[in-house]
């Protein structure tokens, strides 16, 4: 990471404005003891700050808790998506409404730690627009769950431009520059995690252990992870079609090479050519493998055809709270 000297010094003794983006989807139980622990934490660090909640379309009470909220905390902002649109849109609904300098992302169900964000606060101060947290283990998931995103990330960083840094996710500190930069980018199928590496900036990776929920169970199953990794595989790298390109020509060059042995073998050894079993065989996987292109292609192209459409990522049903006005984004 290179960070520049310039932006040290303009930083040192900075006290920049602060908002959080917590997205929430069915955090009704979590939500008042969360809310109240983030407040608290982000107050040590500046006297400036607002908390963006985004309900995602939750069908539990989540709506109900935060409007009793805002009522008796003028630093909280409620933003109540049309319905639920998926945590990417939901965040990207809450950069969209913070008025902070910086952005800080963390979820809703608190496991993020609040004790992290003053070495993120420091490390922006030092010069870094970008400070994310990576987990030292995920031994909370499965054995699959971990394999799946080991190969995810060893598939969507290899001899990509954007190498998207491994175990890291939504819990970062963004500098406003950096927002201002994710919020021009236009794509409906939004990977945030590949978002946040592409748009670059100086950038500082903290270890962190997530905390446990601070109430019921996580929403995020092993299958969506799938859904999402699948959204960021073609989003940011086109390996999945060189591969169909490079097994093409391995095709390719296998029915020559089993061509050419049949030729001699008749010729030569007076063999026969082996009869329909080796034709349905060669007839099937060929069939298949085209099949399975085509399916792929079809993946591209429909995400090519939602992108054409140009409808919004996501609808704002409406806005309560106070929190940070439009103007104060600039640091004391």
């Amino acid at each position: 990471m290179s960070i520049s000297g310039s932006s040290m010094n303009e930083r040192a003794d900075r006290v920049p404005s602060i908002s959080c983006v917590m997205p929430a989807y069915n955090e009704a139980a979590s939500l008042p003891d969360v809310v109240a622990r983030t407040l608290v934490a982000l107050r040590a660090l500046s006297p400036r700050v607002e908390l963006v909640v985004v309900n995602d379309g939750s069908s539990d009470d989540t709506e109900a808790v935060m409007r009793d909220l805002c009522t008796r905390e003028p630093a909280l902002r409620f933003v109540q998506l049309s319905r639920n649109f998926g945590k990417e849109a939901a965040l990207s609904a809450g950069i969209a409404a913070a008025h902070g300098e910086v952005v800080v992302l963390m979820d809703a169900d608190g496991q993020h730690p609040t004790a992290l964000l003053a070495d993120m606060l420091r490390h922006w101060q030092q010069g870094a627009d970008v400070v994310y947290a990576v987990r030292r283990t995920r031994e909370d998931q499965s054995a699959l769950h971990r394999r799946l995103v080991a190969w995810f990330y060893d598939i969507v960083n290899w001899g990509g431009r954007v190498r998207i840094p491994r175990n890291a996710g939504d819990f970062r500190w963004m500098d406003r520059r950096v927002v201002d930069a994710l919020l021009r980018l236009p794509e409906r199928h939004r990977f945030m995690k590949g978002l946040y590496a592409w748009v670059g900036f100086p950038s500082v990776a903290l270890d962190y252990e997530p905390l446990p929920r601070a109430a019921g169970q996580s929403h995020f199953g092993l299958m969506g992870a799938l859904s999402l990794g699948t959204t960021g595989l073609f989003a940011f790298t086109a390996v999945p079609l060189r591969l169909l390109g490079l097994l093409g020509v391995l095709l390719a060059f296998s029915a020559m090479g089993y061509g050419l042995w049949v030729i001699v073998d008749y010729f030569l050894y007076g063999i026969d050519v082996p009869g329909y079993a080796t034709l349905v065989v060669g007839m099937m996987f060929l069939s298949g493998v085209q099949l399975m292109s085509i399916g792929l292609l079809s993946e591209y192209v429909a995400r090519i055809y939602d992108e054409v459409k140009q409808r919004p990522l996501y609808l704002v049903a409406d806005e309560v709270g106070e929190g940070l006005s439009a103007g104060d984004t600039r640091a004391s």
